[in-house]
């Protein structure tokens, strides 16, 4: 597996597939205001996403699902289930969500894609140690891809500082 973390637009990256780090999926998708990654999701690659997402169900803690990318050009979005019922994650989340995603994208048969960083934002990790457990996860597992490890940045070339 190739594993490289960069900083950029996690949309803008030239891969098969873009992970979204998602909840468990309990409150539908329409009465959220996501915000993040799955903010520039719903603006950018409008509602089917999440409108097949919401017919998804309940996802447990760390399962990855896969729907359709919308106006997005990738081929798909694998959605994480990264933090718990009180809007937290943790290693375990980051950990299963990584393998779990890593696991629909060979299913898929994709040879690329990006990830934020699972955990951080929202879920509350600090950004350096959502993506130490999210490095270590990855060494352990077998994707025969590219992983890309997006951090955010700004328009302005400025890295987003996250808690």
């Amino acid at each position: 597996m190739n594993v490289r973390v960069v900083y950029g637009d996690l949309l803008a990256q030239d891969v098969d597939g873009i992970v979204n780090a998602w909840n468990r999926n309990i409150i539908p998708w329409w009465l959220l205001i996501p915000q993040g990654v799955s903010g520039a999701i719903k603006r950018r690659a409008g509602y089917a996403p999440f409108r097949e997402l919401g017919r998804m169900g309940w996802i447990p803690l760390g399962g990855a699902v896969v729907t359709g990318a919308g106006k997005l050009p990738h081929k798909a979005i694998i959605h994480v289930a990264g933090i718990n019922m009180f809007w937290r994650s943790s290693e375990y989340a980051i950990r299963s969500s990584v393998r779990n995603a890593i696991a629909r994208a060979r299913e898929q048969q994709f040879a690329s894609i990006a990830v934020p960083v699972i955990g951080a934002g929202t879920g509350g990790q600090r950004r350096e140690v959502a993506l130490r457990i999210m490095e270590e996860e990855l060494r352990s597992l077998d994707f025969d891809g590219e992983v890309r490890i997006v951090l955010y940045e700004n328009h302005d070339g400025q890295n987003a500082h996250h808690r």
